[in-house]
């Protein structure tokens, strides 16, 4: 007959045989599957969109392809709108979510994330010819054209700016460019995107405010490590052999993931 001690050890190795398990357990069903499921909105260009042929495409788009490819498997993408998008992840209608999700502590408490894959940051932009703002303190008593709840409208306030209201990145760079305002403060990532599409608009950012920057990543369920790893490992990968360059040049112009 088996001694208690025994009986507990061996009871004590099963749960942690299954702990482990647990934890390998997404990577192993991925794998196991041939299929990375990928929550997305569909309608965030130039990171997740559909083209004139309405083919889903995009920045993190790209990205989660390549990050299957290299985990062995295929891609397969669940659109759906950015208030549920989480959600999605609780529920396990996929993997992961790869859709500009940035990292914050509040997140992070609930979720894991992968490495950074992304960083935008506060951009100060004027118009070409401008020579008297060159940096954020140079905003003091200037129009900055900006949403009043967004943070960069909180930047441009706390720098002493005059706001002028406006609903988006579109509307701003519409009133500097008629001189109606004299700069906006932005997401660099949107200012690279605008200039990859119109090279030849009139405006050049002035300064970055790396104090305020932004990075995202992908966002996975807890107890994890395994996929973690192996989607991390993907995104190294990626950077030593020039994919994420060549996807990043795709849409921005050049490297953002710093």
């Amino acid at each position: 007959m088996k001694s208690i001690r025994s009986i507990l050890l061996i009871g004590l190795l099963q749960v942690a045989a299954a702990t482990s398990a647990f934890a390998a357990d997404d990577l192993a069903q991925i794998k196991s599957a041939g299929v990375f499921k990928i929550g997305t909105e569909g309608t965030y260009a130039p990171f997740t969109f559909h083209d004139a042929s309405n083919q889903l495409t995009g920045f993190d788009v790209e990205i989660g392809r390549a990050i299957a490819q290299r985990l062995g498997v295929k891609a397969e993408f669940v659109e759906g709108k950015w208030d549920g998008l989480i959600a999605g992840l609780d529920a396990n209608r996929y993997d992961a979510v790869i859709n500009e999700v940035s990292i914050t502590d509040a997140r992070k408490a609930k979720y894991d994330f992968s490495s950074p894959y992304i960083t935008s940051h506060a951009a100060l932009i004027v118009r070409s010819d401008n020579t008297t703002i060159k940096t954020f303190d140079d905003l003091k008593g200037k129009k900055s054209a900006n949403t009043l709840t967004s943070n960069f409208g909180k930047i441009a306030l706390a720098h002493g700016a005059d706001v002028v209201a406006v609903q988006g990145f579109n509307e701003s760079v519409d009133l500097l460019t008629s001189g109606r305002v004299d700069a906006t403060v932005n997401d660099s990532l949107s200012y690279l995107d605008f200039k990859k599409h119109k090279p030849d608009a009139k405006v050049k950012i002035a300064a970055l405010d790396n104090a305020d920057s932004d990075q995202s990543g992908v966002l996975i369920r807890k107890g994890n490590p395994e996929l973690q790893a192996a989607i991390n490992k993907a995104l190294a990968d990626m950077k030593a052999d020039g994919t994420y360059d060549k996807i990043s040049i795709k849409y921005f112009g050049k490297d953002v993931s710093k």
